[in-house]
């Protein structure tokens, strides 16, 4: 009896594990068959979007900062205090507006002596032109009379003393003339030399008083009244608003296709739902070593309505175009290790089709060959919708 009773516990034992194992096989099976059905069989949702005929432009894209073409630093062209600092960072001003004045009593002085010395020379000018007045008709009287007594005493009238006296009185009277002559050539120079003094002291003068040279912006601030400045010492700094540009870095890959006055889209980071247009202005015609890019200035022809210099922006460069392109959304595509290609739907299946890739536009890719206008192009609607492969069922969720 206990023999059996054993035997019959192997069995059912023996049973029991070869339930527990197909139970799990069972379950394994269904497992893998479940996940071998979704991720090779069952319908993936995706995103579909048609073939489109339209235009496209490739663009170049480089980041870089807003920066005005004329600007310049207000520094004094001599030392002194500052009296007053008409404007502040933020103001609008004008070519000629004072801007800056400095404490001028001492170069006013100097004026005022400059100005009598130059009056006193006048006026010595003035009196060497009246000594000539009086010799000059003296010299001529000499000279008659000495012409007349020659003349006498070639006919032995007169006695060789009357006419050593003659030529004597010629002399003198020709030697006044030519003294009041030469002293009036020398204070002639003495007064030229004065007004050079009156001219620099005045323009030193006129140094006290800084203007702008030419309309724009106050973009900084650095000194106050009461601060003692000298030449090239900064109290401002200013910028023309008439030509802002965006100075912009862009990879040395696409220098060759990058060129002067190219149509360039502007956006701002402190805008960045508008483009605002532009033009290649000039290319720097060096890389920078590190970064390997080169700079781009872009013209900017409208800024946003509150700006700063220096503010971030991106330039997207126009480098090429096309106004019938067959067009698909650029996360179309896919990659066979160097083969292009996307996925079109074919009876409600996906299909891997090869293409050429042509224009690259920032919400389009140009298909060049490959691809009809009008085929329905596919792409998983997220990671978790499956992977797309080759005569996978799909169901579409995007625009068709």
């Amino acid at each position: 009896m206990s023999n059996n009773r054993s035997f019959l516990e192997t069995v059912w034992k023996g049973f029991v594990q070869v339930f527990v194992t197909g139970l799990k096989l069972s379950i394994l099976a269904t497992v893998v068959g479940f996940a071998v059905y979704h991720f090779r069989f069952a319908p993936v949702a995706v995103e579909s979007r048609p073939a489109v005929v339209g235009p496209i432009v490739s663009e170049v894209m480089g980041t870089g900062t807003l920066e005005a073409r004329v600007s310049t630093s207000i520094s004094p062209r001599v030392a002194g205090t500052i009296t007053q600092v008409l404007v502040d960072q933020g103001d609008r001003i004008v070519k000629g507006q004072t801007l800056v004045t400095l404490y001028d009593k001492d170069l006013q002085q100097q004026v005022k002596i400059a100005q009598a010395e130059l009056e006193a020379i006048r006026a010595g000018i003035e009196r060497a032109g009246a000594d000539i007045a009086t010799c000059e008709p003296v010299a001529v009287q000499a000279r008659t009379n000495y012409g007349r007594v020659s003349k006498l005493f070639s006919q032995k009238v007169i006695s060789s003393a009357d006419l050593d006296a003659a030529i004597q009185q010629r002399d003198v009277a020709e030697a006044q003339l030519k003294r009041a002559r030469l002293a009036k050539v020398e204070i002639e120079h003495q007064a030229r030399k004065a007004e050079e003094s009156l001219r620099y002291h005045r323009e030193r003068l006129a140094d006290t008083s800084i203007t702008s040279p030419f309309d724009g912006l106050v973009v900084s601030r650095r000194r106050d009244p009461g601060d003692v400045v000298v030449p090239g010492g900064e109290i401002l700094q200013i910028i023309s608003t008439d030509q802002l540009w965006v100075s912009a870095w862009v990879d040395e890959t696409v220098i060759a296709s990058v060129s002067a006055n190219q149509d360039v889209r502007v956006v701002f980071r402190s805008d960045p739902g508008t483009s605002y247009h532009g033009k290649v202005t000039r290319i720097a015609p060096t890389i920078d070593r590190e970064t390997r890019e080169f700079l781009v200035d872009v013209t900017v022809r409208d800024i946003p309505s509150s700006w700063a210099v220096g503010q971030r922006a991106e330039v997207y460069i126009q480098t090429a175009g096309k106004q019938d392109a067959v067009l698909v959304p650029p996360q179309a595509i896919s990659w066979r290790d160097t083969q292009a290609g996307l996925f079109v739907e074919r009876a409600g299946h996906a299909t891997w089709q090869a293409v050429t890739v042509g224009l690259r536009g920032t919400d389009h890719i140009e298909i060049v060959q490959g691809l009809a206008p009008g085929d329905i192009v596919l792409w998983a609607a997220d990671s978790k919708s499956g992977m797309l492969t080759e005569g996978r069922a799909v169901v579409r969720g995007g625009v068709s």
